[in-house]
């Protein structure tokens, strides 16, 4: 059954407005347990689409960086936990703050800075690279990667693309 999902795709975003709508549609499709992990480079847009993730959860909080947080919690139909990991550079500190806690939860868990530990991606998730398009950083326009491992989060790319609200390469 799984052969169907598509396990990569490619969004392109002209502007901050974009990432939120697909971090909405994220959101709006996500459900209790998801694991979303977020890479790219400062000031690509992870927070800008956890935002919209946050939004589609059903809330109207405002997202903040939760860099010296490091957990921050959200209410919505379901929980979003928005952890960011910028700031940590040992495993210790990793386990030391319970993050494991939140990717077995009753909520979707959005981590930033996932890539500064590997071993995260062990786990089954929705991989999100946020890139700056060919026009560098001075441009809002976004390429966006989604990658899935596991069956739920190829699922949840398959009904993302399957939206008419974005174009997929």
């Amino acid at each position: 059954m799984t052969d169907n999902y598509k396990n990569t795709a490619y969004i392109y975003s002209k502007n901050p407005d974009d990432t939120q709508t697909l971090g909405h549609k994220i959101g709006n499709l996500s459900l209790p347990g998801d694991l979303i992990l977020m890479t790219g480079e400062l000031g690509a847009g992870k927070t800008c689409f956890t935002q919209g993730v946050l939004n589609g959860v059903g809330s109207l909080e405002y997202v903040r960086s939760p860099t010296f947080v490091l957990v921050m919690e959200y209410n919505g139909r379901i929980p979003l936990y928005h952890a960011d990991l910028y700031r940590i550079s040992q495993t210790a500190e990793l386990e030391s703050i319970g993050i494991e806690e939140y990717f077995h939860s009753d909520g979707i868990c959005v981590v930033e800075w996932a890539d500064r530990f590997e071993s995260i991606f062990q786990l089954d998730h929705l991989a999100i690279k946020i890139d700056w398009d060919e026009e560098g950083p001075s441009s809002d326009k976004r390429r966006i990667q989604l990658t899935s491992k596991g069956s739920r989060h190829a699922k949840l790319i398959n009904d993302v693309i399957d939206s008419e609200s974005h174009k997929t390469i």
